[in-house]
């Protein structure tokens, strides 16, 4: 599959790029943004894919987190996809609303009518963009993931479900344990319908409680995020791992809230998190 690319920007001696490209799981044109480390100059690198939160595009991570310098320094690939399928044929929220349709896909695979068409998020992240982007990148196949909120979900459930596609997975205020919180039913109710039985494989809590896991597990929360009590539900989280036996390193941040200024403040931590894991598990 052919990748047009739409920008390229010299940054910390790497490139960071957009491309676009025919997606054959989401039938519709999709964006993505990409940062490649100086390192990939002179041979293929690791990849870290983040997933970005409701009512973001490609774009939010690249200009607002900084990840760029450290990535430069650690030599590894920053793989940005947007946050739902887009297009004039894509079914929107019919009320506008931020949190279901365009920017809200939830990385589900939805089931239900009208959305089941192109509303395939989950698949496109575990199988067609790593392929597209592992034969027309400098990148190896080791990978990790990591996202913020709606993304951290993502991230989680993903890592979950499909342990051996990644070296480690991270998550910046996550939605934790969304079939108990009002975006998760809202979104679930409309993507996946009534049986709240197929929800369950898409809730990261219920998930860890059930699977458990053995990937390198890094979740950061503010204590000021004013979602934290009635979205994100990080304490499940927690009690999940005790219960499945899972090693979690989840960390408050005293005073940050939900913004992209804590996913700033705390980004090199995590991607040297991941380096930690993605460098030395190099093919």
């Amino acid at each position: 599959m052919a990748l047009q690319q739409l920008a390229t920007q010299r940054c910390f001696e790497g490139w960071q790029k957009r491309f676009s490209h025919q997606s054959t799981t989401l039938q519709c044109d999709m964006q993505f943004s990409v940062y490649i480390p100086p390192q990939a100059e002179f041979h293929p690198v690791p990849a870290l894919y983040w997933l970005s939160g409701l009512t973001c595009t490609d774009e939010n991570f690249s200009a607002k987190s900084g990840a760029q310098r450290i990535a430069a320094e650690l030599g590894i690939a920053l793989i940005i996809p947007d946050t739902s399928p887009r297009g004039d044929g894509v079914p929107d929220a019919p009320d506008g609303a931020y949190d279901l349709g365009l920017g809200a896909g939830f990385y589900v695979n939805a089931t239900q009518a009208p959305w089941q068409k192109h509303y395939q998020m989950y698949d496109y992240i575990t199988q067609e963009l790593p392929k597209l982007c592992e034969a027309n990148l400098p990148i190896t196949t080791q990978k990790s993931i990591s996202g913020h909120s709606m993304g951290g979900h993502g991230a989680l459930v993903i890592a979950l479900r499909q342990p051996e596609l990644f070296c480690a997975v991270s998550a910046f205020a996550p939605i934790a344990n969304p079939v108990q919180c009002d975006w998760g039913k809202k979104a679930f109710g409309a993507y996946l319908g009534d049986d709240q039985h197929s929800w369950e494989d898409y809730d990261a809590s219920l998930l860890l409680t059930k699977l458990g896991s053995q990937l390198p597990i890094l979740v950061s929360q503010g204590d000021a995020d004013q979602f934290m009590a009635t979205q994100l539900f990080p304490e499940q989280l927690r009690q999940a791992a005790e219960t499945s036996s899972t090693p979690l390193q989840l960390e408050y941040q005293v005073g940050y809230d939900h913004s992209y200024y804590f996913i700033a403040s705390f980004i090199e931590q995590h991607l040297r998190f991941h380096a930690g894991y993605l460098l030395n598990n190099q093919q």
